[in-house]
């Protein structure tokens, strides 16, 4: 399974808010931290605002923080919310037309799988991505 870099974004963007000194950040110095286009980044602080995840402040001494705290988000419905569809093959999908799909053992399996991976991320949250602050702090750091 793979995220789109879509949902990585969004977590990127929920860690650098968890871990930052300051009371906002902007998209620009998010997007340069990370070396991401600005454009990407208005996107995703978008969804992540409209969700609740993220507060955003307008005007000269506007940016960005997080709408809640790091131990009320979860990185499992982070995840679900971010992302726009779990097919990780055709017969997940809605035009499925796989002929196996009536005796097909694989799609149980595969949907365990994916049900397993969101499982394992439920049991996260950004607190938890956040623990080691100090050492993210100096990772995030301009050059």
């Amino acid at each position: 399974m793979k995220l789109t870099q879509y949902t990585d974004y969004s977590l990127r963007v929920l860690m650098y808010l968890g871990v930052t000194d300051r009371d906002r950040a902007t998209i620009s110095e998010i997007a340069a931290c990370y070396g991401i286009s600005r454009n990407h980044i208005m996107k995703v602080v978008y969804e992540l605002g409209r969700l609740g995840y993220i507060e955003t402040i307008r005007g000269k001494h506007g940016g960005i923080r997080l709408g809640r705290e790091p131990a009320d988000i979860n990185v499992g419905d982070v995840v679900r919310r971010m992302e726009s569809g779990f097919e990780l093959v055709e017969c997940f999908g809605a035009g499925n037309a796989c002929r196996l799909t009536p005796a097909c053992v694989l799609r149980g399996a595969l949907d365990d799988a994916l049900g397993a991976f969101i499982a394992t991320l439920d049991d996260y949250t950004l607190a938890d991505l956040i623990a080691p602050r100090r050492e993210l702090r100096r990772q995030l750091a301009p050059a």
